[in-house]
């Protein structure tokens, strides 16, 4: 029996903010293993200015080497079409029959959770882990947690805010500007070697 986080997203680019949010969990929830998971469409928000699957996933690998305990997982971006994440905790969970899974989300996915793709399927299998990724949203998040508890288990993991986007970062590449302290370092040097978000 072990412990088994997942963290999906569209990483573009993965950046010090996810870090941060994966280092927290990893370390609070007492994982074995945390899993990276870049999307290939996601289905709840508009997805501008995508790189291509390879260089998110070659980043998320960058991202995710000097971290003991994390590893990347091209299961959705292999499965084409949108990422819904019902499929994806199908996926560990037959991967990983024995272990508690936990499945990452940010603060602001967990207020609109109600609203994913079978979500009470979802919490069957996992616990929802939630860190906050604002600083005054804690109230919001204890009470979307009550409502959802009536599904499964959510576990909101007290950390400090690493407010930063990766549209914001997109932002700051295009207009010139510095950007390098918002990433890890082998993502910026990707960043500038293959030319992306330019």
């Amino acid at each position: 029996m072990g412990r088994t986080g997942f963290f999906g997203g569209t990483f573009n680019p993965i950046h010090s903010g996810h870090i941060h949010l994966a280092e927290e969990a990893y370390s609070k929830l007492g994982l074995d293993r945390l899993i990276l998971v870049p999307a290939n469409i996601p289905p709840h928000k508009e997805a501008h200015d995508l790189c291509s699957n390879a260089d998110r996933l070659n980043m998320c690998r960058l991202a995710a080497e000097d971290h003991e305990g994390f590893e990347v997982s091209d299961f959705e971006l292999k499965q084409g079409g949108k990422s819904y994440s019902v499929y994806t905790t199908e996926h560990f969970a037959e991967m990983y029959p024995d272990d508690d899974l936990y499945m990452m989300v940010g603060s602001d996915m967990l207020l609109s959770f109600d609203k994913w793709y079978r979500f009470e399927d979802i919490l069957k299998k996992v616990t929802l882990a939630v860190v906050s990724r604002e600083y005054d949203d804690m109230d919001d998040l204890k009470k979307k947690a009550d409502e959802l508890s009536a599904f499964g288990s959510v576990k909101i993991i007290n950390a400090d805010p690493f407010p930063v986007s990766s549209t914001q970062i997109r932002d700051l590449i295009r207009r010139g500007q510095k950007y390098s302290c918002y990433l890890p370092e082998k993502v910026v040097q990707y960043i500038r070697l293959k030319k992306l978000y330019v």
